[in-house]
């Protein structure tokens, strides 16, 4: 399972900070440095993941998201169903350059480069992710495919045929393939697009599989 990401308004947020990424290829809870790091950190946005690779999929560093779009950091939860020839189609829109950068050959990696692709021609963060996760579905039917997406001050996400949980307070959102801690946790119906800052949250049907 991958998550949570978390944005909130506090007085810092709205400092120009420069984001910092620390992945490690060993599972989450295999990770000795991991709980002292974490005590030591105070942020207003976090995305983490915590799941050791696919299966049949490369492993390593390379392949442990968040992967990194300039500002925006990428996570994916899931897999694509018959990886990686049901994506060759879909590889083609990219410039070589781009599959040539990619941090390995995964699934994840894809799906970050190809949401890359339309942030950089203009598409709007939500539309993007929408797009690239309906065509892929479309080029391989049955994938899984939970997306989250964060600059700090924005969070998107996809509700794939997997489960996804939002908890919203005033000052504060949480988004997490599974509840933890205290309540206040509401289920994302399968199929749906979040998106939300640390005040907002609008969740909108996406079309499913026919």
């Amino acid at each position: 399972p991958a998550a949570p990401p978390s944005v909130s308004s506090a007085p810092a947020a709205r400092e120009a900070r420069q984001p910092v990424r620390y992945r490690r290829n060993v599972p989450i809870w295999a990770d000795d440095n991991l709980p002292r790091l974490a005590a030591s950190i105070r942020s207003t946005a976090v995305i983490a993941a915590v799941r050791n690779g696919t299966v049949g999929m490369q492993l390593g560093e390379s392949a442990v998201a968040p992967f990194e779009l300039g500002d925006w950091f990428f996570s994916h939860n899931g897999m694509i169903a018959g990886w990686p020839d049901s994506t060759v189609k879909l590889a083609d829109q990219l410039p070589a350059a781009d599959l040539l950068r990619l941090d390995a050959p995964t699934d994840s990696a894809l799906l970050c480069a190809l949401i890359a692709h339309r942030l950089r021609a203009g598409t709007t963060p939500a539309d993007a992710v929408a797009s690239v996760v309906q065509e892929v579905e479309a080029a391989a039917p049955g994938s899984r495919l939970n997306v989250l997406l964060t600059d700090g001050e924005q969070l998107v996400a996809t509700s794939w045929t997997h489960s996804l949980w939002v908890r919203s307070t005033a000052d504060s959102t949480t988004v997490s393939s599974e509840p933890f801690g205290d309540g206040g946790w509401d289920a994302v119906p399968d199929y749906s697009l979040l998106v939300a800052t640390a005040t907002t949250l609008r969740i909108t049907p996406m079309e499913g599989p026919q």
